[in-house]
């Protein structure tokens, strides 16, 4: 995984949502679809700062009222602006039974650093997670960000967080409600393939994480636009960082 990516998550995850869906249809058969679906937040503009995401809007006023203090010489108004806050739109993929009018059986979230700071993007991802253990639907996440505080459904298991990795992925089964299954995955591995569960009578789905960033790299040019020689956001540290430093020496960008 490239770190240098989270600087573009909005984008990037716009397009693994895209990528997922693409490739998870061809395994659904005919009564399964996999729909792209959404939930909006909204943030307070005085609370904590949103990493990622269009924070803001620019808005036109009028030039100083009446109350304005009178010059001497003809001076030029200026425009007046200002930020206000802007609502979030987050995707996550739905996997529906077209044969029973459209019953939810698997929600797939990539998780966003607006899930893991607090505030409103938070309580609603956490929201989710439990419409998901209380309609029985499978419940897949995928966290391939490093700001903020995760709280994966897999966290609620004890021993959980003894297994701590750069990236996570969380697998809950409704079929095995007792259980939570956790892909712990190193900054310096190669991203997996992971398994999505359909209904109990289905095999599960594969999707491979790495040939989809891989497309997604591609396709949106980020080579074009990050600047390896400086730190990334967050910044690495220790073995890490010398990980991440000799590659990119190794790759001329240093």
């Amino acid at each position: 995984m490239d770190p240098y990516l989270e600087a573009h998550w909005l984008d990037l995850h716009n397009s693994m949502v895209h990528l997922t869906k693409a490739s998870l249809q061809p395994q659904l058969g005919d009564a399964l679809v996999a729909r792209s679906e959404e939930r909006i937040i909204v943030e307070d503009p005085i609370g904590v700062p949103r990493l990622i995401g269009p924070d803001v809007r620019i808005v036109e006023h009028g030039p100083p009222g009446e109350g304005a203090q009178p010059a001497r010489v003809a001076v030029a108004e200026p425009l007046m602006f200002v930020m206000e806050s802007e609502p979030i739109t987050q995707r996550y993929l739905e996997i529906i039974d077209v044969t029973t009018d459209g019953r939810v059986i698997t929600v797939i979230e990539f998780v966003s650093p607006t899930n893991k700071l607090p505030g409103d993007g938070r309580r609603k991802y956490q929201e989710k997670q439990e419409e998901c253990r209380d309609a029985r639907v499978n419940l897949v996440e995928i966290d391939l960000t490093r700001s903020g505080e995760r709280e994966l459904l897999v966290h609620r298991w004890s021993g959980a967080r003894q297994h701590e990795s750069t990236y996570q992925v969380s697998l809950w089964r409704a079929t095995s409600p007792s259980r939570c299954w956790l892909y712990p995955i190193r900054l310096q591995d190669r991203l997996p393939a992971i398994r999505i569960p359909l209904r109990p009578t289905d095999p599960d789905a594969i999707v491979e994480l790495q040939e989809l960033i891989d497309t997604a790299y591609e396709a949106s040019r980020y080579d074009r636009t990050t600047d390896y020689r400086r730190p990334c956001g967050p910044p690495l540290d220790g073995e890490e960082a010398a990980w991440s430093d000799e590659l990119l020496k190794a790759a001329g960008k240093r």
